[in-house]
Order: structure tokens, then sequence, then C-alpha cells
């Protein structure tokens, strides 16, 4: 057995389970970093499930990069451990987080604007004849598939990513993390510079996700898109856990109240009747 691969046992979090006993496939425990005298991140645990999306929210500084940059392999934690399943191992790169499942869809998106949406979906894997030939053929016809798993009409594989809108982008983007048959995909600020309806198409592929039996993480600002598609959320705040929620036992107001700090509980809220704050994005 490779030595960053081992069996151990660590305990569940909750999980999204009516019975209790499904096991996450991606857990990590006490994940702690340090960045010279900033505490980026101190003792989080995780835990994320199939067929489950899991919102991660905090206010700027609040660990949420960081936490993504260590589950995704380009950032490695000081404390802490993460499992596949029931098999302890270690990301030591973003290669080997692909090899175990988990692919990250960062906010820059990494689209190269003067290839073609093709070229972009095999970015850096693509199929070859003979080994040396790139197989176009193959390659468009795979890329096709793809969005057509997805539900997503890309009019046309050839044009450049840079002639794309930003929801056609991101569907490419969300489409080579897919096709390279990942089982957690983790989102940063996936709508951010989208617009209402684009934002409405992305939501709706999250969904989708999660009904084909992903994993999917969102870090997210928006309150009204995390209680559109979350499962749970995951509160953070000056890189510890804030709270841990089911979507359906929570509202917004304790959810930023959780981000901000404050001491004042829904309950309050609700009998004096003041309006929610987001913070800012």
């Amino acid at each position: 057995m490779r030595p960053d691969l081992r069996h151990t046992d660590a305990p569940l979090l909750q999980n999204p389970s009516s019975d209790g006993t499904a096991i996450p496939y991606l857990r990590a425990r006490g994940l702690s970093k340090i960045f010279g005298h900033v505490r980026a991140l101190h003792s989080i645990d995780i835990d994320v499930f199939a067929h489950e999306v899991l919102a991660i929210v905090g206010d700027n500084g609040a660990g949420k990069s960081t936490l993504t940059k260590i589950l995704s392999g380009v950032l490695q934690a000081d404390r802490g451990d993460i499992y596949i399943g029931q098999e302890k191992v270690r990301l030591s790169d973003a290669r080997r987080a692909h090899e175990l499942g988990i692919t990250t869809v960062f906010q820059t998106l990494a689209l190269v604007n003067c290839r073609d949406v093709a070229c972009n979906l095999f970015l850096g894997r693509e199929p070859t004849f003979w080994g040396v030939f790139v197989d176009r053929q193959k390659m468009l016809t795979d890329a096709r598939a793809a969005f057509a798993e997805l539900g997503v009409n890309i009019p046309t594989l050839l044009a450049e990513a840079g002639e794309l809108s930003g929801g056609q982008r991101q569907c490419v983007a969300i489409a080579r993390a897919t096709s390279q048959n990942s089982r957690i995909i983790i989102m940063d600020e996936p709508t951010a510079a989208l617009g209402v309806k684009e934002s409405g198409h992305v939501l709706d592929l999250i969904m989708r996700l999660r009904a084909a039996g992903r994993g999917v993480v969102i870090i997210s600002h928006n309150m009204h898109h995390v209680f559109s598609v979350a499962d749970r959320i995951m509160v953070l705040r000056r890189g510890a856990l804030a709270g841990l929620r089911r979507k359906t036992a929570t509202t917004p107001d304790e959810i930023v109240a959780m981000i901000v700090g404050s001491e004042v509980t829904v309950e309050d809220r609700k009998e004096r009747k003041e309006p929610t704050a987001l913070p800012d994005s």
C-alpha cells in the first residue's frame, strides 16, 4: 500500500443521511495553516458527501480560500489529516488531488482565451493517437459528450474561450472538472461575476451535479444562492469554524450572525424585526 494512502479510523461529522450511516467521500480533521504570524486556519474539520452540496461562507479573511487550496492540493496544511473514504491521504499537489477525484474550479477559471472550447476542456491532457499526434476528432466528440451530460448548450466548440459569455466560460470550467471523473468538485465563487440569468444556469448545473452523485463544495458570499442549492452550510470566521448548519434547520439571519460574530440570536432579530444586513462581498 502506498505510504500516503493507509487505512485509519476517524470520527465523522454530522452527515446528511437520515439514518446517520453515510460515510463521506472526503474528510479532513484538524486542518491548520499559519503564514508567518497570521493564523489562516485553526483546527478545521470538514466532511463532503456524495449527492450533497456543501456551502462554505465567511467574510473576507475568514480562511475560505486557504481551506479550498489545501483540499485542492495547492497548499499543504501545517497540521491535520485528510481522508478519502476510510483511507488517509496526502494531497502533495493538485495532480494528486485530481488522481483522488478532487477538482477545483477557481474564480479565475484558468481558461486560455485564444484557444477554442474543446482545447480548453482537455488542456494539458489532450487525447492522442500513436502517442504523438493530438486526436482532434476524439477531443471534439468527448467535448460534446461532456456538455451533453451536463445539459449545457455551447453553440460551437470551435469558438475561442475569450469570445464566450461569463456563464458559458463557467460552464466550460465545470465541464472540464467533470470530464476528469471527479467525485468532488470545489467551486470558488461560481456566480460572482455573472448576471441573474447566467447565475441561474450555473446554480441549475450545480444541482445536476448533485443529482448525478457528485459532492459539490461552493464558496460564496451570496446568501440567496447559498440557500438555493446548499444542503449544509459551513461558516468560517477568522480561520476557525463558527458553525455548521443544515439548510433546513437555519435561516439567512443566523448564518449572517455567525459570519459577523454577532451575539444577537435569530429569535431576537425576529422579535425586534431588525433587517438583516449581509456583509460586504
